[in-house]
């Protein structure tokens, strides 16, 4: 049975997907609004065991090896740790020294992919919407008045998706309540104590009113997950702090959205110093490259695995965030979809020899991607509300609450 797959969507779950699907001899097309796939928001993202397991099925050894040597390995940081907004250590995360996950630059796991995918990635190609021919045969419509079918439509197009909107009949996710800020720091740009106090390690700060400031630690060349120079390619060249604040979600954190570069990290410094921060927490900000700095609202699908993916199988799915669209609190977005990309796979291979229908294995498809991301969501979101129902007063209470939460997003990068 030979079966053409469109993939609508060129960010990692659908990469991850057109790569496996490539390589397993189907006929497929990613498409993607892109020009470059170098131009991708965030900057780094952690794959567990599972992930790495899952990519590996989707793409050729020699590229594994080249994200590992780019990779920036758990196990070699130090345990991560929890402050107050005085940089006040309240605890520490569980050893990592057994952690398999490794972080890495979005950017360059976006560039392998799309190598793997090759000449079936297509560039430039704004979809405007999805529907069946006279056929019945899934049909994509581009901005450009164009249009393709194909015997699946595969929607990997993040949050806003048009292919789940379509098959959801509206929204698939809402605002999590969170606004969020990200910007990248270099280790040697920081003051000799607040590198000392910061180690080789990722932290996450707490203070009144739902103000949070996460750290995270990427350092691809001396804490590489492979020790292979001559593979590495990775965008981060030296100890970085990968940072991300997090308010709620207000008509003041909103209007920060509209603002850019140094007004932005300005702005943000204000925010946080209102909230009688001291300064050195916020020192990771101020000596922040002011380009680096941006603002994203957080979105979430439900936890309940019932609610995602409310359609009936069909030869028009859908994976990732387009589904499951998940905080980064958890840390588990993109290994998700990597996943979900797998198991498609592995389902559309057992039409190979027609016993098993194709609406059959995407159903089989979507009931695991529903557990995924509800677990995914359900752990995601216990960090976020954590975050939200912060006392004005942070002491004894609240290093108890904290510690369970470290564990637990520990735990996801082991």
């Amino acid at each position: 049975m030979s079966v053409r797959v469109v993939v609508v969507g060129g960010g990692i779950g659908g990469l991850a997907l057109g790569a496996g699907l490539r390589r397993s001899g189907y006929e497929t097309a990613v498409f993607d609004r892109d020009t470059d796939v170098a131009a991708t928001g965030g900057y780094h993202i952690t794959l567990d065991q599972r992930a790495q397991s899952a990519l590996e099925r989707l793409v050729a050894p020699e590229i594994m090896r080249r994200l590992l040597a780019s990779g920036s390995a758990l196990r070699l940081r130090e345990r991560d740790a929890f402050w107050d907004r005085r940089g006040r250590l309240l605890g520490h995360g569980p050893d990592l020294t057994g952690s398999a996950s490794v972080d890495v630059d979005r950017i360059t796991l976006r560039t392998l992919l799309a190598e793997a995918v090759g000449e079936d990635l297509h560039l430039g190609r704004e979809v405007s919407g999805v529907d069946h021919d006279e056929h019945g045969m899934p049909r994509v419509a581009f901005a450009d008045g164009t249009s393709v079918t194909a015997d699946l439509v595969v929607g990997a197009d993040g949050t806003h998706s048009v292919v789940a909107r379509h098959l959801a009949a509206g929204p698939t996710n809402r605002p999590a309540g969170i606004i969020g800020f990200s910007g990248r720091t270099r280790r040697t740009d920081l003051s000799p104590a607040e590198q000392q106090r910061l180690g080789p390690r990722s932290a996450l700060a707490i203070g009144p009113r739902g103000a949070a400031l996460y750290i995270g630690f990427l350092d691809p060349v001396g804490n590489a997950a492979l020790d292979a120079p001559e593979l590495r390619m990775s965008v981060t060249t030296g100890p970085t702090y990968i940072w991300g604040a997090m308010f709620p979600e207000s008509a003041q954190t909103e209007a920060l959205r509209d603002l850019h570069g140094t007004q932005l990290q300005t702005a943000l410094l204000d925010r946080f110093r209102a909230r009688r921060w001291a300064d050195r927490t916020l020192e990771v900000i101020t000596r922040a490259d002011p380009a680096s700095v941006a603002a994203f609202r957080f979105n979430a699908a439900s936890t309940r695995a019932t609610d995602l993916a409310p359609w009936n199988a069909g030869r028009i799915t859908a994976l990732g965030d387009a589904v499951h669209a998940t905080p980064p609190t958890a840390g588990m977005g993109a290994g998700a979809a990597i996943r979900d990309a797998a198991d498609l796979l592995d389902q559309l291979n057992t039409t190979i020899d027609g016993t098993t229908t194709l609406t059959d294995a995407i159903g089989r498809f979507e009931a695991g991607m529903r557990r995924r991301g509800g677990e995914v969501l359900t752990l995601a979101m216990k960090t976020v509300r954590w975050i939200l129902a912060t006392d004005t007063t942070l002491g004894a209470a609240a290093t108890a609450m904290a510690t369970p939460v470290l564990a637990a997003a520990s735990r996801l990068r082991r």
